[in-house]
Order: structure tokens, then sequence, then C-alpha cells
């Protein structure tokens, strides 16, 4: 049995949802970020630094999203998820990977800012507007590419979408969509994906965003 350890709502639902794309039977171990759960001893020696996710499966553990998604894929080739290492679309693909974890990188750094941090501690607003202004540019070639194709690859749909399109999940507590029609229209046809639904009644209840949108000004 696979076995996926997971926060809702968190990096984890890119494995989660690929695990629904790929049709695999699977149990689901739920943590908190707020009950100490991700510094058990236990989990620590599962996923070292206490992140999720972590994935037992095959004998194996492997930790860090963008790795369980390689492996899953590579392992399981007949489901089409992701070019092999011989097609034209590989380097589109791995280039998709990685870019999802630069623009995770900038949404977990305003995820601390101004979700995490707690009085007295203040986050600086320079930094914040810097970093929203980052996570823009980050936004402006998936705009374009989205104009001219459905998906990441030209092909269709395929695992880097369940790494990226989770990102998108994040992004409007931050970054108003109103001027990213073809993102807007991406993330609707992902959530309109069974698998994405399937993936969402297996995820639980958001815990990190008590208000819909996180702006620099709000701490000037």
């Amino acid at each position: 049995m696979i076995t996926l350890h997971h926060v809702a709502a968190s990096r984890s639902f890119r494995t989660l949802w690929l695990l629904e794309e790929l049709g695999l039977p699977y149990a689901v171990k739920h943590y908190k970020i707020t009950d100490g759960s991700l510094r058990d001893p236990g989990f620590l020696a599962i996923s070292p630094a206490g992140r999720v996710p972590a994935l037992e499966v095959d004998g194996k553990v492997i930790f860090e999203s963008a790795a369980i998604t390689q492996y899953l894929c590579e392992s399981r080739p007949l489901s089409g998820l992701a070019p092999k290492q011989d097609e034209a679309e590989r380097v589109d693909y791995l280039q998709w990977l990685s870019f999802a974890e630069t623009q995770a990188s900038i949404i977990a750094s305003l995820n601390l800012q101004m979700v995490f941090l707690r009085p007295p501690a203040e986050p600086s607003v320079a930094v914040l507007k810097l970093e929203v202004a980052r996570l823009k540019l980050t936004l402006r070639p998936l705009e374009e590419l989205l104009g001219q194709q459905d998906w990441l690859l030209a092909s269709g749909f395929s695992a880097a979408d369940t790494m990226l399109g989770y990102n998108l999940t994040a992004v409007p507590f931050f970054v108003d969509l109103a001027d990213f029609p073809n993102i807007r229209a991406y993330v609707e046809r992902m959530q309109a994906r069974p698998a994405f639904q399937r993936a969402r009644a297996q995820d639980g209840a958001q815990e990190f965003y008590s208000k819909p949108f996180y702006s620099p000004e709000d701490y000037a």
C-alpha cells in the first residue's frame, strides 16, 4: 500500500492529485503544521526536514514533491503523464517541474511573513512588496503560454500541471488574478478534472489563511 504523509492544502496536495491521476490505491496520513506532529521523531525519520509530502511506495520512502512526481511517473510510464527521455517535450517538462518550485518558494516566503509570523515580530513592507512583484513576474510567462495552449505541455496534461497547478490555488491570496485571464481559465480547467476533485475530497480543510487576500499595505 502506498502511504502519503500529508498536510491539507500544502505542497503535498501535488502528490495527492497525482496519485488520483495515476489511479493508484493509497492511504493518507494527515498532519497539521500547528500541533508539532511534523517535528515528531517518527516523522523526521521519514522526512528529515520535517516537511510534506513524504511518500511510502515500492518499499521506499521518498520526500520532496518533485522527486516523488518524477519517481511515480517514471516507474509507471504507461500513465503517459511525463515525456520519456528521448521525447521532444522532456526538457519543457523538466523546466516546468523546477519552475514550480521556484514559484512555490516565493509563495512560501509570503506565507511565512504574512500568514505565520506572529506579533511582536513584524514583516518588512519593502520586502513584502518585492516578493509580491517577484510572484507576479512568475505569472507572466504562464499567462502568455496558456493563451496558446491548454496545459503546460503542448501535447496535453502532464504531471508538470499537478506540480505548478497546486501553486495557483495559493497565488490568489497574494496576487489579484484579474489581469491574468488565461491563468484563471487554466485553474478552472484543472479544477474540473475528476482526479483533482477526488483529491480535494481527500485533502481536508486548509488552516493557513484566515482571510481571502493579504496585501503588503496591511503592514504599512
